[in-house]
């Protein structure tokens, strides 16, 4: 079945180093701030999703969110989180390893987006 959101290998690489040394990790997709619109990594439960925050999926078995505004504009899309080499500019916990998580996505099949949106 496919999915709303996967993993790469090496980003799985890169979220397992931090529950090692954060345990439990949440995501939620920015939508602006700081690196514009980067996947942010947490402790579980430091970051405080509300009534306007969806749990878009699972990575890694860790819970990913996103506002529905933002929602409402990646909705076409399957999206795919990685990390990339550099330091970005946000609260994230991969930023002191010298990385970033990034999104990569590509449009839904037609088939795709009848699925999620029944």
């Amino acid at each position: 079945m496919t999915q709303r959101i996967s993993v790469t290998d090496d980003a799985i690489k890169i979220i397992d180093q931090l529950k090692e040394r954060y345990g439990p990790l949440m995501f939620h997709q920015s939508g602006g701030c700081c690196d514009g619109s980067s996947p942010m990594c947490f402790e579980n439960g430091d970051f405080k999703v509300g009534e306007s925050d969806i749990q878009l999926g699972m990575i890694a078995d860790c819970p990913f969110y996103m506002s529905r505004d933002q929602y409402d504009y990646w909705k076409h899309t399957h999206l795919t989180v990685d990390v990339t080499p550099g330091r970005g500019s946000s609260f994230s916990l991969e930023i002191p390893l010298g990385v970033r998580f990034i999104i990569r996505s590509r449009l839904l099949s037609d088939e795709e987006f009848h699925l999620f949106h029944q």
